[in-house]
């Protein structure tokens, strides 16, 4: 509730309020319409007020910042996914491979069984 985390964060209700109506803090809301602040609520409302006691940074400032914040985690979450998925596609052709080639640090063309063979030494010939 408003009361019990302007207490705990030595803070005004008031100013609570503030960081609500700038889109800084969305508490959720009871049937009662009391705020209700989440264990993520705080956590950001703890960045907000480092922000702003600490390093001095103004509202419009506070919301760049909360902005950056967002955006980089969402970016860090796509390159954690493409890793993973570029890690699975690996991992799935390394199971394609004969065992020799598994431990090979360069790839192992086999040009016996395909036509590769026939088409390497014509143009080898033609050089």
């Amino acid at each position: 509730m408003i009361s019990a985390v302007a207490e705990q964060y030595a803070i005004h209700p008031q100013t609570l309020r503030l960081y609500e109506r700038e889109g800084l803090l969305t508490p959720s809301r009871s049937e009662g319409n009391t705020r209700l602040y989440t264990g993520q609520d705080l956590e950001r409302l703890e960045v907000i007020l480092h922000l702003t006691r600490d390093l001095g940074v103004n509202l419009a400032g506070v919301e760049i910042i909360l902005n950056m914040r967002e955006k980089m985690s969402e970016m860090q979450a796509q390159i954690q996914e493409f890793v993973a998925t570029l890690n699975r596609e690996l991992a799935a052709r390394r199971d394609t491979l004969a065992p020799a080639e598994k431990h090979s640090l360069i790839p192992v063309v086999d040009y016996t069984r395909s036509g590769a063979a026939a088409s390497n030494r014509r143009n080898r010939a033609t050089s």
